[in-house]
């Protein structure tokens, strides 16, 4: 290594952790790292992106996609802020992404020099690790502690690396290194599982609330509401996860809501949280909760816990099972079903008259058409807002599909940068961007790194000329729509112009033989749908204000949004309740 340059030995450790290609755009601090990167003999790839911002999103859904550490760069200044929409919402997501900050010549730090900012300060709050790399002798120490945090921690790591500094030989043998990147399990103790066992066989009525944390322990939550007759109900993160093969579902709560789970979990006796930091606690019942979270600092920040049990959620149910005692009365998860399957048969029928005939689309008809033809195994990208409502309550999970959105961050445009990431992992699995108008206009370009990567994304826009979610808090809060609206774009011309092919669709017949083509096309390929704007969504459950709200701002039509394929399934476990 006596040859190497610090970057050199920046890549060599990326290399060794795994890292297959970084996302970025090139520029002058940045020019030793791009500098190594092509010196590597395609090891690691250069993945242009038209913005830093859409650059970070990738690397986030790669890195959820994958498992294992991504990255991505900016050059100094305004390079690397770009990088901080992105890093917030992987930090936020959990994604393990190693962020290279490039800066200005390290002699000029403090100076007022051109594009001179301090990233070790800016990205603090959007990651779990930031460090700058002053000197040679950092490294790869530095390096290997960045990509460990990030890897360790599942959250985001960044380094701060001045050009000049980038380009100076190394000082230190690279040698090499074996990544921690195997979670351990972790048990509670044996007081706790006690004390949750206790908890759970005193009940008679208990509810599961699932989040994103129940992953890998689909099979322990079902054996458990089998055990207590408890109907689950599950998050948006959640839903991937512990909807699928569930003769207990009941829906989901908050803001995108549906069915039965708030009922479900205020009128029960106990409400167990299972792997979920779910922010809204408002729909939450305030009391008689316990909580199993693998991270002991989010028990009890939401809701006052009568248990806290600090575990992963299979570790935990494999350790109290033994210690339950099987209840015979299912009163509740009866009842409970019931009233999911008559929520959704409500709401179903919103959309089911006359939609074939129904101009501007119903997006609600468009979803669940796309639900049904995409692929088992899709990984479906998801644009902050209405888009948020159509997967929540039309994409089937199974087990193998994945859904990936800006979900605890909720920054607008991250559906097709999601994707790129996505798609760069595997060009062999089918990946579709859910796109809002206004989300894909936002980061309209990276239509071009689609292009020029020839990303086999498939991008369904959603396209109502209206900022459709924000125009739904306006009507909430009694304010008439205000600067939601705008004039219609033709989004398929301008995929064509970049090269994609496109299909624009005003009538629903045409949704179904659009989707087919694009979705059996070999490389990118958009669909853009002309759907209504006064097609909005409301959650399983509204105040009184809220009532209010849209009475002062009548004039707008509000349309239940249903759930597709969920009504068969809970219809199907209605099959499930013994009969007298």
């Amino acid at each position: 290594m006596s040859s190497a340059k610090v970057a050199d030995q920046l890549v060599e450790v990326l290399l060794q952790y795994g890292v297959k290609r970084i996302y970025g755009v090139v520029g002058d601090s940045l020019n030793p790292l791009v500098d190594a990167i092509r010196r590597s003999d395609g090891a690691i790839e250069w993945v242009h992106v038209q913005n830093e911002e859409a650059g970070a999103f990738a690397a986030a859904a790669e890195a959820q996609v994958t498992g294992q550490l991504a990255a991505c760069a900016g050059s100094c200044g305004p390079g690397n802020t770009h990088l901080i929409q992105g890093l917030f919402d992987a930090q936020r997501s959990g994604a393990p992404v190693l962020a290279i900050a490039s800066h200005i010549p390290s002699t000029q730090i403090g100076s007022g020099y051109f594009q001179e900012t301090h990233p070790e300060k800016l990205f603090d709050q959007a990651s779990g690790y930031c460090q700058l790399i002053s000197q040679p002798e950092q490294m790869p120490r530095i390096a290997r502690i960045a990509a460990q945090h990030a890897v360790g921690a599942n959250e985001v790591a960044v380094l701060v690396l001045p050009g000049d500094i980038a380009d100076k030989q190394a000082a230190n043998p690279t040698g090499h290194t074996v990544p921690c990147v195997r979670p351990a399990a972790i048990v509670p103790d044996p007081q706790t599982v006690r004390e949750l066992a206790d908890a759970l066989n005193a009940a008679d009525r208990v509810a599961l609330f699932a989040g994103a944390g129940v992953r890998g322990a689909h099979a322990q939550v079902m054996r458990l509401a089998e055990t207590v007759k408890a109907p689950v109900g599950h998050t948006l993160r959640g839903k991937e996860w512990i909807q699928y093969d569930n003769p207990y579902d009941v829906g989901m709560i908050g803001l995108l809501g549906y069915g039965a789970c708030y009922d479900a979990l205020q009128e029960a006796d106990l409400v167990v949280m299972l792997g979920t930091d779910f922010p809204y606690d408002a729909f939450l019942p305030g009391a008689k909760t316990v909580q199993i979270d693998i991270d002991a600092t989010r028990l009890g920040r939401r809701t006052p816990l009568e248990v806290a049990v600090h575990g992963d959620v299979a570790s935990t149910l494999e350790a109290v099972q033994p210690l339950l005692r099987e209840k015979r009365e299912r009163r509740f998860l009866d009842a409970t079903l019931r009233k999911h399957e008559r929520s959704l048969t409500k709401v179903v029928e919103a959309y089911t008259s006359n939609v074939d005939k129904h101009v501007p689309i119903h997006p609600e008809y468009a979803a669940r058409l796309l639900d049904t033809l995409a692929a088992d195994d899709a990984v479906f990208t998801v644009d902050t807002g209405m888009n948020n409502v159509w997967a929540a309550r039309y994409l089937t999970p199974n087990g193998r599909r994945r859904v990936i959105g800006s979900f605890t961050h909720g920054s607008m445009a991250n559906a097709l940068p999601h994707a790129i990431g996505a798609a760069s992992a595997d060009r062999d699995r089918q990946v579709i961007s859910l796109s809002g108008d206004g989300g894909l206009g936002m980061l309209l370009g990276e239509l071009i790194t689609v292009k020029q990567q020839d990303l086999p994304v498939k991008t369904v826009v959603f396209n109502n000329s209206s900022l459709g979610m924000v125009k739904l808090e306006m009507l909430v809060d009694g304010l008439p729509a205000y600067g939601t609206d705008h004039s219609r774009v033709d989004f398929s011309a301008i995929a064509r112009g970049v090269g994609i092919p496109a299909w624009r669709v005003e009538k629903p017949g045409e949704i179904e033989g659009a989707l087919r083509e694009a979705l059996a096309a070999k490389g990118p390929a958009l669909v853009e749908l002309i759907t209504d704007s006064n097609a909005l969504s409301i959650p399983s459950r509204i105040t009184l204000e809220q009532v209010r709200g849209f009475a002062l701002a009548a004039g707008r039509t509000v349309l239940e949004g249903g759930v597709g394929t969920m009504l068969d399934l809970a219809r199907s476990n209605l099959r499930n309740i013994p009969r007298p």
